[in-house]
């Protein structure tokens, strides 16, 4: 039905036209593959669906989520929307009527505009330039609203969204960019809600239904005049909408002579939050219930059909009534009534000269939206649709802004010729953002990042350089750590040994689930890609992706490692910023609460993730990939096994002397890699047995859930409650120094923003006792620490993508890869490490619990030589070119995991052991932040340089890996933070918990 617009062929800068008459309207998806396209600007739009700082996470979410059921309603109308043909025809019709009777402004050419489909305003923009419009060539332009009630959400999102592509493509004519006299000259019909020839229209369709009724029913057929309904939020605000919709109703209930009872309802809601009502569907069900049977909808704020009428009302509303009596009045369409109309709404507006009605040159007085314009002096205030975008400035050079007015705003849509008073107009868009700051003040009011649990106490710390290496057994301090549970029975008395098999449960899950959720995340990612195609073109055709773990050699492309690195990146980045807040937070808290809550709490978030995983992964179709980005928040929040690991060393700390630590450590460190190592073999194996990934996310939901049981009922708290009151006491004592009655905002300011790195003083600690040597040990040992495990960390996803598309590995294959490489690890940590630390201190010294020294020369040598095996592992990695060398490289690596826990027992050592809890809060946080910090470099890296060498990120990681190696030649042995201190003032226990 639509006609090829032919060129402009006349002078476009004289007085009389061409002039452009473009119906602006939100549009439909012409075709049911068009949905998806058409609910993601839908949703992106805060003005029509507001969702605040979320909406561009929450939008995309929903329109998701939507569209399958959103494309089954348009196939039950056809197919598609008739919004399109409907307005061209009327566009095209009306501009017929008008160069009749407005000959001085003809000829006239439609031009339709959607805000959410085809045709984008964009679209219709670069047609007004193909037709010789603008450029240099001027023209004036009408921008009629096919709204006949005007709200913020609705025309002016559309004029929004038109002055936004106008300043794209046009220049901001303030700059000087564009010579105002060769750019479109735009007006706006924003509104006509009671025009007589809209309210005959609307009455006539009215008045064909009602004949449809025998004679004595027709007065009392019920009239319900149906709109759009609009969230509560817009409304209170005072958006003109609702007002003007009852004056559309009024109007045509006038022209009936009130002959039957009518009421206005409101349909379309959209989300759990309040909108305007009632709603439609409510309505006719109440009256049905009433006995009143006979009804005739009228969608008095529609021009055309859509889906709202051919759908939500025709459909839902009459079919699912299924009473006869209930009809509705046609739409307005092809109505000659309503295109008539038009033509004389579109007449009387240019013979008028004005650029808008004077009703949209008044804000909404209560208005939130902060894409609205308007300008106070010297402030920046949130202004309103009404305000638009469509801005110029009648106004001499020394104008000052406080006379800046909405009228003046408006002005830059009006040619010349139209408004005697814009001549020399300037664009006050381009004044406005050149003149405002948006600058915000705000400070970080909460808790500090990390409270130190201990505190400090009033004694002097000091470190002792001379201890030796062995204490000789009568010398030797006692470990205090043995006394608290001497006199309980061994069910009752903590062990690393009561921890460590649930602890496998835990790492079971964890190491399992992580191959598994990349390929998920992989295979998710895939198929938005390709869905991508499809929506671009529609002949492509799709290839199945396998959920099952199996091969999808059509993922192994650079577009699907760009976005899969992208999204793994994301979910790095949410885990691991809440992670570093939470996590000195939860190892502070251990030592004042005990280390078992704490686990529990962190096991607890990270089960929370597996059932939103399960979900995600059960309903792809219904549940955006970006719902795992839910589970990862919660993961982070609880601390993440970060936390778990730090929480295990401060159990194994209570209850393990400084001499045994490393061993203690080792086995921990043991079962985090057998349960990477074997977590995902034998989960690899049920991958493989039962064609999918979802079993295993129920497996290692059971094994949270039993980790969970064995804290509440089995395994004995490592803290005793003594212990416990102590750091209480000490934290109360510490807050009640750091108080003061009265201080400025700045340094209210200062003092909580610090707090934030608050964790890590206890790295360096000052004052009588210390040393440089001891502060240089803790640093250096905390940044060894920091530097290997965020290389750990930025290579896990990296290696996984690698293998799986350099060696195009499946899911059973990647998890023996992994499997080969962590018993590796798990066999040095329980077998080599203990061995080596039995063959150096002898068994006497692996008996007795000696008392802290520091670390020794044995700590250092293990830590030198895994660091070398670590760099000579990833440069195994850089020149490896098959899968056999590339798994040879990675166990060399994992024989430099015996590190790790080196790195954690010598940190232990050098501070007393009630304020373990706090320094692996503090090594938390470090990890926490290199969990941050690393994946977005290394990540980076490889994005960079997968289309060119794959390897770069290797070489990478094998010279930050030197970089430690460097640093560990400057530890020195036998340097302790000593703990000589008197006992502080006392406080209650009710005070202690405050």
């Amino acid at each position: 039905m639509a006609t090829v617009v032919p060129p402009v062929t006349q002078d476009a800068t004289s007085a009389k036209g061409p002039t452009a008459m473009v119906f602006m309207n939100m549009g439909g998806p012409s075709t049911t593959d068009e949905v998806g396209s058409f609910l993601s600007n839908l949703f992106a739009d805060g003005d029509l669906i507001p969702l605040g700082r979320f909406q561009s996470y929450l939008g995309p979410l929903i329109s998701a989520r939507r569209t399958p059921k959103i494309q089954k309603q348009y196939a039950a109308i056809g197919g598609g929307s008739p919004i399109r043909r409907w307005s061209e025809y009327q566009s095209e019709e009306m501009c017929k009527i008008l160069d009749k009777i407005s000959p001085e402004t003809a000829p006239h050419k439609p031009y339709v505009a959607f805000r959410y489909a085809n045709p984008l305003t964009e679209e219709m923009y670069q047609r007004l330039f193909d037709d010789g419009f603008g450029r240099g060539n001027g023209g004036r332009a009408v921008a009629f609203t096919q709204y006949p009630q005007y709200s913020c959400s609705t025309t002016g999102s559309s004029l929004n969204e038109l002055w936004k592509v106008r300043t794209r493509l046009e220049g901001k004519r303030g700059t000087g960019e564009v010579d105002p006299i060769g750019s479109i000259k735009w007006s706006v019909i924003d509104r006509w809600p009671a025009h007589p020839g809209l309210v005959d229209a609307f009455a006539e369709l009215i008045e064909a239904q009602l004949i449809t009724y025998p004679e004595e029913k027709r007065d009392k057929v019920v009239l319900l005049f149906s709109a759009h309904s609009l969230p509560m939020s817009v409304v209170n605000r005072g958006d003109p909408y609702p007002a003007e919709v009852a004056a559309t109703v009024y109007a045509v209930m006038q022209r009936l002579g009130f002959s039957n009872p009518w009421r206005l309802c409101w349909q379309s809601q959209v989300g759990p939050s309040a909108w305007l009502g009632a709603q439609t569907s409510d309505t006719v069900a109440g009256y049905i219930k009433k006995g009143q049977t006979d009804l005739i909808l009228v969608p008095i704020a529609f021009t055309s059909d859509h889906i709202e009428t051919l759908y939500e009302l025709d459909q839902e509303v009459i079919g699912e009534a299924e009473q006869p009596g209930i009809k509705r009045a046609a739409s307005l369409n092809d109505s000659p009534t309503f295109i008539k109309a038009l033509a004389d709404v579109a007449h009387e507006h240019l013979q008028s000269g004005q650029v808008c009605s004077k009703q949209m040159r008044l804000r909404c007085p209560g208005c939130v939206n902060q894409k609205c314009l308007g300008v106070q002096r010297g402030i920046r205030k949130r202004r309103t649709r009404c305000d638009l975008a469509f801005a110029e400035q009648n106004a001499s050079p020394g104008a000052s802004r406080a006379n800046f007015s909405v009228p003046q705003q408006t002005a830059s849509l009006l040619a010349p010729s139209m408004n005697p008073n814009t001549d020399g107009i300037i664009d006050a868009e381009a004044e406005i953002f050149r003149n405002e700051r948006y600058t915000t003040q705000g400070s970080h009011e909460g808790e500090a990042a990390a409270t130190l649990a201990g505190g400090f106490t009033s004694h002097r710390p000091r470190a002792d350089d001379r201890t030796p290496l062995l204490a000789s057994s009568h010398s030797a301090i006692a470990w205090p750590g043995q006394a608290d549970f001497a006199d309980l029975p061994w069910w009752k008395r903590p062990s690393v040994y009561w921890m460590l098999p649930p602890f496998l449960l835990f790492t079971l899950a964890f190491g399992g689930t992580i191959m598994p959720k990349l390929n998920l995340i992989n295979n998710l990612m895939c198929r938005r890609y390709f869905q991508s195609l499809a929506m671009t073109d529609p002949s492509y055709s799709d290839v199945p992706i396998d959920y099952g773990g199996g091969k999808n050699e059509q993922c192994d492309v650079p577009e699907v490692d760009k976005l899969y690195t992208s999204f793994t990146l994301a979910c790095t980045l949410i885990s691991g910023i809440l992670s570093a807040v939470t996590s000195p937070k939860l190892g502070a808290l251990s030592d004042r609460y005990g280390r078992k809550v704490i686990i529990a709490a962190t096991t607890i978030g990270m089960l929370s993730g597996e059932i939103i995983t399960i979900v995600a992964a059960t309903y792809p179709e219904t549940f955006n990939v970006y719902w795992l980005l839910l589970g990862f928040a919660i993961d982070g929040l609880s601390g993440s096994f970060i936390v778990g690991m730090a929480v295990a060393h401060s159990y194994a700390t209570d209850c393990t002397p400084p001499n045994r630590r490393n061993v203690a450590f080792g086995y921990f460190h043991g079962c985090l890699f057998a349960g990477v190592g074997i977590g995902p073999l034998i989960f690899g194996q049920i991958v493989k047995a039962t064609n999918s990934l979802l079993v295993i996310f129920y497996v290692a939901l059971g094994c949270h859930v039993l980790f969970v049981l064995s804290l509440a009922f089995i395994i004995p708290e490592s803290l005793s409650k003594r212990r416990q009151l102590a750091a209480r006491q000490k934290h109360a004592a510490k807050k009640a120094e750091e108080h003061w009655p009265s201080r400025s905002f700045i340094r209210h300011v200062r003092h909580h923003a610090s707090q934030f790195f608050a964790p890590l003083q206890i790295l360096y600690p000052t004052g009588e006792g210390s040393s440089p040597a001891l502060r240089r040990n803790l640093v250096i040992l905390a940044s060894v620490d920091t530097i290997t495990f965020g290389v750990a960390m930025g290579a896990m996803t990296v290696i996984v993508n690698y293998i799986k598309s350099t060696f195009h590995w499946d899911v059973p294959q990647q998890s023996y890869y992994m499997s080969a490489v962590n018993l590796t690890r798990v066999s040095c940590l329980l077998f080599v490490l203990p061995a080596i630390t039995r063959l150096v201190r002898g068994p006497a010294a692996s008996r007795k619990p000696l008392p802290q020294t520091g670390c020794d020369g044995l700590d250092l040598g293990v830590i030198r030589t895994s660091i070398l095996l670590d760099t000579l592992g990833f440069l195994g990695y850089t020149l490896a070119h098959t899968g056999g060398i590339f798994t040879a490289a990675g166990c060399i690596a994992a024989i430099g995991g015996i590190g790790g826990p080196t790195l954690q027992s010598a940190l232990t050592k050098h501070v007393p052991h009630d304020r373990t809890g706090e320094l692996l809060g503090a090594s938390g946080f470090l990890h926490a932040m290199s969990r941050v910090v690393a994946p977005i470099i290394f990540s980076s890296i490889y994005y960079k340089t997968v289309d060119h060498f794959r390897q770069t990120v290797f070489l990478c990681l094998a010279i930050t890996f030197g970089l430690a190696a460097v640093l560990s030649w400057f530890l020195e042995p036998h340097i302790y933070l000593g703990d000589y201190a008197h006992e502080g003032p006392r406080v209650s226990e009710e005070e202690a918990e405050d």
